[in-house]
C-alpha cells in the first residue's frame, strides 16, 4: 500500500497550469528525486503533499495513521526558543520534556533552589522512564553534525542558518515520509556527506528536491520528472534516468517536427484556388481544424539559457602571489602564513566548512581586506568579476533592465554590441520581467541576473562564491560548461562536488585554525587524499595504541559546548563505576579462568559466562561515555583532549 498517492491532481497560479491531472504514488523505504527546471511547481507539489496548500482539482490520499515532515526552501520563523527546543520541538511529546529538562537545567544554575533542584529531578526521572536520553543523544548528534549551537536563540540566527535548524528539526522526527527541499542550500561538504549518509541509513521515505547532482546518484532510487505540468516517473538511478530523458526529449522534438510539416502542409492545401474548394473534404477541413487546436495547446519547453562571458583582455602571467600572510578576526586565525602563487590560467577551487574563511581569502586577494600580516602582490591587467555570495551587486530597488545595462539599452559583449532585451533573454528572462524590480525575483532568478551583469563586463579573473546555489540542474550545467571554456584565471567557492569536479584543477582547502594546504586536482581528487591520510592517522594510533588501562583513546571530537547538568553528574559518577565494574570483572575473569571452572554442570557456568559478557559490554560503553564527556569538558576550556 502506498504512503501517498494523488489522482488526478491539477494545480495552477493564473492562466498557467502546474500541475495537469498528475496520478502517482510513493511507497514505503524509497528515496525518490523530483526534478525539473525552476518555476515548474516542484515545491508546490511538495506543499501539496504535506497538505500546507489543496489541490484545484482531484485529490491527495495520504495513507491514515503516517507521520510528514516537510523542510521547505524558503524558511521564515521568528522565536524566542533556544536552537535545541525548536529542534527537539519535531518530537512533539519527548521534545517538549527534553526542553522543559534543559530549562530547568539553566534555571538551577542560575538559581540554586531546592524547588529548582526537586523540578530538574522530576523530569530527569520521567525522561529516564521515558528512555528520552537516547533522543537527547540523537538531537545532540543532528545539532553537533549540521554544526548548530543549540543555546543560541532562534530569532538571532540568519536565514541560512535557521534552514539548517528545520533542517535538523525535520531528521531528529524521523517521519514515516520525510519531504526536504533542497536540503544541501548553506551546507558545507562535510555536512553534505554526513546528510547523505544519514538518508542512505534512513528506514522511511524520502522525497527530495536538490540541484545537488552528487546527491541525486547517491540517494535516488526512482526519480520523478516534472515537466510542463506532467509527471513521468523513472524506476532507475539519476545518470540512467538523464540518458532516458534525453532520449525522450530528442523523440519529443521529432514528432513535433513531423507534425509541424504535416500542419503546414494541409495549410497550403486549404488557402488553395477555386479548384481546391470545390473538391474540398469536409472531413480533412476538421482534422485540419484539430491540428490546429492541437498545436495552441501545446506547451513546448523553454529554452536554454544560453550564457557568454566577456573574456575581456590577458591579464600578467602572475595573478596573485601571498608570502606569509596571515588574518584573524578577534582572537580566531583565518588564515595563517599562507604562501601562494596564482598564474594567469590557474583554476582553483576552495573548499571547507562554513565560517573557515573562503570567502575571507578572496576578499583578501582582491585587496578588499588588508592581512594582518605577511604581504599580498597582485598581477597587471587585472579586470575581475566577483559573484559574491551575498548577491550584493544587485540593487533591489532597480528594475531587471538597469541593473544589467544601468539605465542604457544596449550592452557590448566581446566587443558586439546587443539590446539588454535580448540579452536577458538569453537568460530566460520573459519580456514582462524586464521592467520587475529585482526584489521581486526569487532566488534563482536573482542567480540568474547576477550572471547576466557580470558576464556583461569584461574579465580576465572570474571569482564565483557558492554560484549553484538556487539554480536549476540545466542552467547549472550551462554555467559549467561555460566555466569549464573560461580561458582566464578562476577562483570557485562552492560545496557542489560535482560542480568542483568539473571545472577546476587544483584545490586550496581549509584545514582548520587558518591553516590552507594546496592540492592537484578537482575535489574527488582532495577527497580521496583525506580518506587516505584518515586511514594512515587511524594505522598510527592503533599501531600506538597501548594496552587498556582504564581508558580508551578520546572518542572524535564534536563542536565544543558545555555539558548539561546531568551530563556533569554523570560524569562524576563514572569513575566509580568505572571501578566497580572493573573489580567485578577481575573477579569474574579470576572464576572463570580456575581450573575446575568448566568441570562443573552447565546450569551453574552460564550466569557467570553471561554476566562476564554484560560486564564487558558496560565496561567499554562506560569508558566510550566517559572519554565523550571528559573530551567535551576539555574542549569547551579551550584544551586539547
Amino acid at each position: 500500500m502506498p504512503l501517498i498517492r494523488l489522482d488526478n491532481v491539477s494545480l495552477a497560479y493564473g492562466h498557467r497550469a502546474l500541475l495537469d491531472q498528475v496520478t502517482l504514488e510513493i511507497h514505503p523505504a524509497e528515496r525518490v528525486c523530483l526534478v525539473g527546471r525552476n518555476g515548474e511547481g516542484k515545491s508546490s507539489l511538495m506543499k501539496l503533499i504535506s497538505g500546507e496548500i489543496a489541490p484545484d482539482d482531484g485529490e491527495v490520499w495520504v495513507r491514515p495513521g503516517i507521520r510528514v515532515a516537510h523542510l521547505a526552501q524558503e524558511v521564515q520563523i521568528e522565536s524566542e526558543e533556544t536552537v535545541f527546543e525548536v529542534v527537539a520541538g519535531g518530537l512533539p511529546k519527548l521534545g517538549a520534556m527534553l526542553s522543559a529538562y534543559h530549562q530547568a537545567a539553566a534555571e538551577l544554575a542560575s538559581d540554586h533552589t531546592a524547588a529548582n533542584e526537586n523540578r530538574l529531578a522530576e523530569l530527569q526521572h520521567e525522561l529516564e522512564a521515558a528512555d528520552g536520553w537516547k533522543i537527547e543523544q540523537k538531537v545532540e548528534t543532528v545539532l553537533s553534525r549540521l554544526g548548530l549551537d543549540g543555546h543560541a536563540r532562534m530569532n538571532t540566527r540568519s536565514g541560512g542558518w535557521r534552514r539548517r535548524v528545520m533542517l535538523a528539526r525535520a531528521l531528529v522526527s524521523e517521519p514515516d515520509l520525510l519531504l526536504l527541499d533542497e536540503p544541501t542550500n548553506h551546507l558545507d561538504i562535510a555536512a553534505i556527506r554526513w546528510l547523505e549518509e544519514f538518508m542512505l541509513r534512513y528506514a522511511g521515505s524520502l522525497l527530495f528536491i536538490t540541484h545537488d547532482r552528487a546527491m541525486a546518484r547517491r540517494l535516488a532510487t526512482r526519480v520523478l520528472d516534472l515537466d510542463r505540468g506532467n509527471i513521468s516517473s523513472w524506476s532507475v538511478g539519476y545518470d540512467k534516468y538523464l540518458e532516458g530523458r534525453a532520449k525522450q526529449l530528442e523523440d519529443e522534438e521529432k514528432q513535433h517536427a513531423a507534425f509541424d510539416k504535416k500542419l503546414s502542409q494541409e495549410e497550403v492545401w486549404i488557402r488553395k484556388g477555386i479548384k481546391a474548394r470545390r473538391t474540398r473534404n469536409e472531413g480533412r477541413v476538421r482534422a485540419l481544424k484539430a491540428m490546429r487546436e492541437e498545436q495552441r495547446l501545446r506547451r513546448t519547453r523553454s529554452g536554454k539559457a544560453r550564457l557568454k562571458l566577456d573574456e575581456g583582455g590577458h591579464s600578467g602571467r602572475l595573478v596573485f602571489e601571498a608570502r606569509h600572510v596571515s588574518f584573524s578576526y578577534a582572537d580566531t586565525p583565518i588564515v595563517n602564513d599562507l604562501n601562494l602563487r596564482v598564474m594567469r590560467g590557474d583554476r582553483v577551487g576552495l573548499i571547507g566548512a562554513n565560517g573557515s574563511g573562503k570567502s575571507t581569502l578572496i576578499k583578501l586577494l582582491l585587496g578588499e581586506l588588508k592581512p594582518g600580516k605577511g604581504k599580498i602582490r597582485r598581477g597587471t591587467q587585472l579586470q575581475a568579476a566577483y559573484f559574491d555570495q551575498q548577491r550584493d551587486h544587485l540593487e533591489l530597488d532597480k528594475s531587471v533592465m538597469d541593473n544589467v545595462a544601468d539605465g542604457s539599452q544596449y550592452v557590448t559583449i566581446n566587443g558586439h554590441r546587443r539590446h539588454v532585451a535580448g540579452y536577458l533573454r538569453s537568460f530566460l528572462f520573459p519580456p514582462e520581467r524586464f521592467e520587475s524590480p529585482v526584489s521581486t525575483l526569487s532566488g534563482g532568478e536573482r542567480n540568474r541576473l547576477l550572471l547576466a551583469k557580470k558576464f556583461a563586463q569584461p574579465a580576465n579573473l572570474l571569482v564565483l562564491d557558492e554560484p549553484t546555489n538556487d539554480l536549476d540542474v540545466e542552467t547549472l550545467e550551462l554555467l559549467e560548461e561555460l566555466v569549464a571554456d573560461y580561458p582566464g584565471t578562476l577562483l570557485l567557492v562552492s560545496h557542489d562536488r560535482a560542480f568542483l569536479d568539473n571545472v577546476i584543477t587544483s584545490v586550496l582547502a581549509f584545514d582548520g585554525d587558518g591553516v590552507i594546504s594546496e592540492h592537484v586536482g578537482g575535489y574527488s581528487d582532495w577527497w580521496q587524499y583525506q580518506l587516505a591520510q584518515d586511514e594512515q592517522e587511524q594505522r598510527r594510533k592503533n599501531e600506538a595504541k597501548p594496552a587498556r588501562s582504564g581508558k580508551t583513546k578520546k572518542s572524535t571530537s564534536v563542536k565544543p559546548r558545555k555539558l548539561t547538568y546531568r551530563e556533569k553528574s554523570e560524569l562524576e559518577a563514572l569513575p566509580e563505576n568505572i571501578a566497580a565494574l572493573e573489580t567485578e570483572q577481575a573477579e569474574l575473569m579470576a572464576r572463570v579462568n580456575a581450573p575446575e571452572f568448566f568441570r562443573l554442570p552447565h546450569e551453574q557456568t552460564r550466569p557467570a559466562l553471561d554476566r562476564l559478557n554484560e560486564v564487558n559490554a558496560e565496561l567499554d560503553q562506560s569508558i566510550a561515555r566517559w572519554d565523550e564527556l571528559d573530551s567535551m569538558t576539555s574542549m569547551s576550556h579551550g584544551k586539547t583532549p
